[in-house]
Formats: structure tokens, C-alpha cells, sequence
């Protein structure tokens, strides 16, 4: 361990999807791993990304639908927002006073985001009809991020897949919302803002104009991903860092010095991790809700 605890690959292979958790070894035995089962994986993947290009078709994933730890996680994520925010609905819809510092506290963030988020960003007339949308989008990544803090879990928003189909999400959102309050000539051709043009200079420039547009379109919602995908990925991977100091220095005298530096490093960061997870989850919601906003009321 200590010889291959700074190695990438061993770093990577702690914060990285895998088709197995790692567990403490009085639970899973010498390898202290639990293998999740695969029933629908076949002998050969449905698709594979076949670029040529090494780093591109390492990071795409074979289709070959493996079951994989971040796909559990984000269910337990689904089951606990389902699970408390059925129950709240079942409260709220009583009509009763919000009770007890749970309830307070979720509909405070609740109506946060719908008042200093989505309101400002869409509008006081449109927001409404987003707050489903976005108010699922926040809870859905906090969760998420908050599992990363849960020892031998993982964080499910450091992996392309969770924020790429998150974003993907929001660009038809995007895209979709504005289609349908400009109509879909409308709405592209929104996308060019009004020039006063001399006829020739206009044949020129607005196609240009119009590409521009649309690829800014397509990078805006991929940056979107990787803006949360780096800040999930870089934190963990520190932590990672951190705690591998005490697995090189194990066996030598430097390991007693070592050893309580590394963890209240790793206890500091992993506080630092909470505030992170709270607020990339607001960042993501805040930017989906600009978006949204943008596409709506272009001008």
C-alpha cells in the first residue's frame, strides 16, 4: 500500500465509478470490497466510443449496462428527497404551521430558491412554472454531494455521466421553454440579438452571429457540467491526497507525526467539502434558472 498510495491510477480509482464498494476489511473480508451484481451486463458492450483519441474514449464508458456504485447512490438520492418531500407535501397540505427544524429548515431553502433564484432570474410570472424543475435540480445534487461525505459511499457528481445528464436536462429545459414561448422559429431566431445592418453586411454577419450563438448555446450547458464535476472531483481527490500520506509513512517513525496532521487535515477539508456541497448545488440550480431566464426573455 505505502509504495502505490500517491500512484494516479490507485488516487483516481478512490473518487472514480466502479462496480463495487470499498468497505472496511472486517466487513468484506481481505479484499474490502462489496461487488455489486450485474444482471443485465452482457459479454460485450452495446456501444464503445472508438475516437482514436485515448483520453476521449477513456473518458466515455462502454455501453454495456453495468450496474455501478454512483447509479446506487443517486437511487438512495431519489428515494431520500421522494421520501421526506412526500411527507412534507402531505404536511404543508393540511394546512398546518410548519413544525420541528427539519420542516422549517426545507421550506426555508425552498421558498429561498424560488424568491432569490428562480423569481429574479425567470421572472415573477414565469418562475412558478420552473420551481418543480429547479427545486428538484438543487435537492438532487445536494444530496448527492452530501453522500460524497459519507465514508466509503462516493460522491455520484464527479462523474461526467451524473452532471452530463443533469445539464443535458436543463439544455432541453432551456430549449424546450423557449420553443414554446417563441416558437421554435422564434426562439432561433432569438438567438441573434437586433442589429441595425446595412443589407450586405447583415448576409454577413448575422449567419456568423447566429453560429456563435448557437455553439456559445451547447458550451454554456457543457460547462455547466464540468463546472460541477471539477469542483466534486478536485475536492475528493484532495481529500484522497491527504489521507494516502498516512498509508506512505506507515512502518517509519515520521508515520506518529503523520498521522494526526493527515487527519485533522482531512476532518478541516471535509468540513470545507459540506459548505462546497451546499453551494455548488445552489450554483447549478442558479445557473439553470439564468438559462431558463435567458431563453424565455432574450432580449
Amino acid at each position: 500500500m505505502p509504495s502505490k498510495a500517491f500512484e494516479p491510477g490507485h488516487l483516481f480509482g478512490h473518487v472514480q465509478d466502479s462496480d463495487h464498494f470499498e468497505v472496511p476489511r472486517v466487513v468484506a473480508g481481505k479484499e474490502g470490497k462489496i461487488t455489486l451484481p450485474q444482471p443485465l451486463m452482457g459479454d460485450e458492450p452495446l456501444w464503445k466510443m472508438q475516437t482514436g483519441f485515448a483520453p476521449v474514449d477513456q473518458i466515455v464508458r462502454p455501453l454495456d449496462l453495468r450496474l455501478t456504485k454512483f447509479m446506487v447512490l443517486e437511487m438512495i438520492a431519489a428515494l431520500i428527497i421522494a421520501v421526506v418531500f412526500i411527507r412534507l407535501a402531505n404536511k404543508m397540505a393540511d394546512g398546518d404551521r410548519p413544525k420541528g427544524r427539519l420542516w422549517n429548515m426545507l421550506e426555508a431553502m425552498l421558498v429561498y430558491i424560488r424568491d432569490n433564484v428562480a423569481r429574479p432570474a425567470i421572472g415573477a410570472h414565469d418562475a412558478d412554472r420552473f420551481m418543480p424543475f429547479l427545486w428538484t435540480m438543487f435537492f438532487f445534487v445536494l444530496v448527492c454531494n452530501l453522500l460524497g461525505l459519507v465514508p466509503w459511499a462516493g460522491s455520484a457528481t464527479g462523474a461526467l455521466a451524473t452532471t452530463g445528464a443533469l445539464a443535458i436536462l436543463t439544455f432541453g429545459t432551456v430549449t424546450g421553454s423557449g420553443m414554446k414561448k417563441l416558437g421554435v422559429v422564434g426562439f432561433w431566431k432569438a438567438q441573434v440579438p437586433h442589429m441595425d445592418l446595412p443589407g450586405p453586411l447583415a448576409y454577413l454577419l448575422v449567419p456568423m452571429i447566429f453560429g456563435i450563438e448557437i455553439l456559445g448555446l451547447f458550451i454554456k450547458h457543457f460547462v455547466l457540467a464540468v463546472r460541477l464535476l471539477a469542483n466534486m472531483l478536485a475536492g475528493h481527490l484532495v481529500l484522497a491526497v491527504i489521507v494516502a500520506f498516512i498509508a506512505a509513512s506507515y512502518g517509519s517513525l515520521a508515520w506518529w507525526g503523520v498521522m494526526p496532521a493527515s487527519v485533522l487535515g482531512a476532518v478541516a477539508l471535509s468540513l470545507l467539502e459540506l459548505f462546497v456541497a451546499f453551494l455548488q448545488a445552489y450554483i447549478f440550480t442558479f445557473l439553470s434558472a439564468l438559462f431558463i431566464g435567458m431563453a424565455v426573455h432574450p432580449h
